[in-house]
Order: structure tokens, then C-alpha cells, then sequence
């Protein structure tokens, strides 16, 4: 049996090996509460799906007076009974977008849409032989309204080369750079890195499979109180370095507008389906910066490791806040990976913009 993806060239291929169902946050007795309330400190398990299948697309919209609600929420998803889930991610951060923000953005396999982003769509097929389970936790003192769409097909059975979905999300706040407001000066050219030990990981994982992409979460923490307006206030030049199978391989970048397909340390917001800025930051880079890179047509493929990094700077040199979400398929068993605390997943305050 083969999996055919569809395209508006092979649309009218007709399928009879394949039923569409869904599960949603419908009101079952046929009012219109259509939600799912998460009280504090609650879990609600979404779906348990039995038996063969692909989730082709999830839609998700949430109410909440918490203002860090999307990274106190967390999403996580199992597949055919395995013991550690393959995604745990802040809600927010794995539709995305980090800094517990909303903005209205598309890609191939993300679109965030009106009111100002918050319909959340994930469009990566998601493949599973005997079971799929999702839940999300409420991490949050506060109570907080949950609508979903899991769409999904139904399948006899699955070829047996089909990946598992996974997604990782990590933070390092802030980056171990130099200081700000202690006079050291960044060395933007010269300066070498040559052990690469320090960079940010935006993952890390064993088994045999593909990256296909990641979001990078700048809080730029240069401001006019803790350095000179004659420093270099672009918090980028940090190059992405991919090491593939115990370094069999290495992918080495030449910076991070670079990595994510922009040019000469942009300012602009843009949206494309596998790179953008969705969001830029205020004048000279300040605040709060978001970026997209997906391997939809160029998959970075491993098959014993990987290990995805990018420096903090040119060699690491500066200290700002780093969060990410990577996303990849692997064979199973995965790497188990362990989600920060809520505490510690929490955003910085706003920024003061220059």
C-alpha cells in the first residue's frame, strides 16, 4: 500500500483504503459549550485513537486571563503505547510562535490565523499503527477554555518506513555569553569557536529519522541601560552547526539570518511557507524576535544521531534569552527528553523597546 500525499494535481484520485474521522471539543449534548474547561493544575487527555492512522491536521483556540497561559499549558502526544511521550512542548511554543505570544502567521506546516493568531493549525501528518494519545496539562493557577480538531484518517495499516512525529522544546536563560555592563566588547569577526561546546542545542536526538525544521526565540537582552549605544546591537551572526552520526557529518552555517533563509540581520516581518520572521522585534533588533526554518524539501537526515546547535552570537559571545521548538521524525525508541519546569519556562517581562 502505498501513502499518496495530495496536491491540487492528483486531487480527484478517488480512495477507498481510507476513512476521514475526527474527534472535537463539541458540546455532546448538541448546545453550544463547545469546549473543554481546564481547571488549575488539571490534566485532559484530547483523544485515544485505536488502531492505524495518520493525524493530518490540529486546530486549537484558548481562553485564558493567565497571561502566560501558552507556556503554562503543555501538549503532549504518545504513539503506539510508548512509555515517554514524542512531544511535550509548551502549547503555545509547538504551534509556532514562543514568548507567550500570538501573531497571525503562516507556513507549510503551521498557520496561525485571526483574531490576532490565535487559531492555532498544525498541518504535519502525524502517523501512528495501533495507537495515538493527546493530552494537554494546565500548569496555570488559573482556569483556563480549550477548543480542538484533531482530524485524522483511518487505516487498514501503514507502511512500516513511516516515522514517528516528535517535537522538543528547550530554553537557555539567559545564553552563558558575555555579561552585559561589564565593558567586555564583542568580537564580531576574529574570535574562533572551535570545540563548539557552548552553542544553544535546538536538539538532540538518537535513533534514525529526519529533522524538518525548528522556530528560534530571541529575547534580545542588550538595552540602552546595560550598554553603550556604539555596541553591535544585532543580537545574530551565531552559526548553525549540524552534527550527523557521531560526526560523520557536519553542517556548518555562516550565521543566523543566515540558517533561516533571510538576509543582512533583518528587521521585517515575513511569512513564506518554510522560513519567515514572524516576529521582528523593535527598532535596532530589541525585544522580543521570532524566527521559522522547515526542511520540508531538504529533510536533514540521520541514522544514528543528530545533534542541531547555533551559537549565541559570533562564538557564543553574547547573553541573550534562547528558546526553540524542534520538530523531526525517528524510528522508535526516542531519546527521552525532559521539559523545564513552568517556572522556568516562564517569558521575560516585556521589553523595553529602544
Amino acid at each position: 500500500m502505498k501513502i499518496g500525499m495530495k496536491s491540487l494535481s492528483n486531487l480527484a484520485q478517488i480512495r477507498k483504503d481510507i476513512k476521514r474521522k475526527r474527534v472535537s471539543s463539541y458540546d455532546k449534548t448538541g448546545a453550544n459549550m463547545d469546549n473543554i474547561q481546564l481547571k488549575p493544575n488539571e490534566t485532559y487527555q484530547i483523544c485515544d485513537i485505536q488502531g492505524a492512522g495518520i493525524i493530518k491536521h490540529i486546530w486549537m483556540t484558548i481562553a485564558s486571563s493567565d497571561p502566560d497561559y501558552l507556556r503554562k499549558l503543555v501538549l503532549r502526544m504518545w504513539w503506539d503505547g510508548e512509555q515517554s511521550p514524542s512531544v511535550e512542548v509548551p502549547i503555545g511554543d509547538f504551534f509556532g510562535i514562543g514568548h507567550c505570544k500570538t501573531v497571525n502567521f503562516w507556513s507549510l506546516p503551521f498557520a496561525n490565523g485571526p483574531n490576532d493568531g490565535k487559531g492555532f493549525n498544525c498541518f504535519f501528518p502525524m502517523p501512528f499503527t495501533t495507537r495515538a494519545k493527546i493530552e494537554v496539562e494546565n500548569e496555570s493557577d488559573i482556569m483556563s477554555v480549550l477548543y480542538f480538531y484533531i482530524d485524522y484518517e483511518e487505516h487498514t495499516n501503514l507502511p512500516a518506513d513511516l516515522g514517528r512525529f516528535h517535537a522538543f522544546w528547550n530554553r537557555q536563560n539567559p545564553c552563558d555569553g558575555k555579561p552585559y555592563g561589564t565593558g567586555k566588547k564583542v568580537e564580531r569577526f576574529l574570535k574562533k569557536n572551535p570545540t563548539h561546546e557552548g552553542d544553544y542545542v535546538i536538539l538532540e536526538a538518537i535513533g534514525e529519522g529526519h529533522f524538518v525544521g525548528c522556530h528560534l526565540n530571541i529575547h534580545n537582552l542588550m538595552t540602552p541601560e546595560n550598554t553603550s549605544t556604539k555596541d553591535f546591537w544585532w543580537p545574530g551572526e551565531g552559526d548553525d552547526y549540524i552534527v550527523i552520526d557521531d560526526e560523520e557529518t557536519i553542517l556548518y552555517g555562516t550565521g543566523t539570518e543566515d540558517y533561516f533563509c533571510g538576509a543582512w540581520c533583518p528587521t521585517q516581518y515575513y511569512c513564506s511557507p518554510y522560513f519567515g520572521v514572524s516576529m521582528p522585534g523593535g527598532d535596532k533588533w530589541s525585544g522580543k524576535i521570532s524566527y521559522y526554518r522547515y526542511h520540508i524539501e531538504d529533510p536533514i537526515y540521520f541514522h544514528k544521531n543528530i545533534k542541531i546547535k547555533i551559537e549565541h552570537g559570533h562564538a557564543n559571545q553574547r547573553s541573550d534569552d534562547f528558546s526553540s521548538t524542534a520538530y523531526w521524525y525517528q524510528t522508535e525508541p526516542h531519546k527521552k527528553q525532559e521539559i523545564l519546569p513552568v517556572e522556568e519556562r516562564l517569558p521575560r517581562e516585556e521589553p523595553k523597546e529602544i
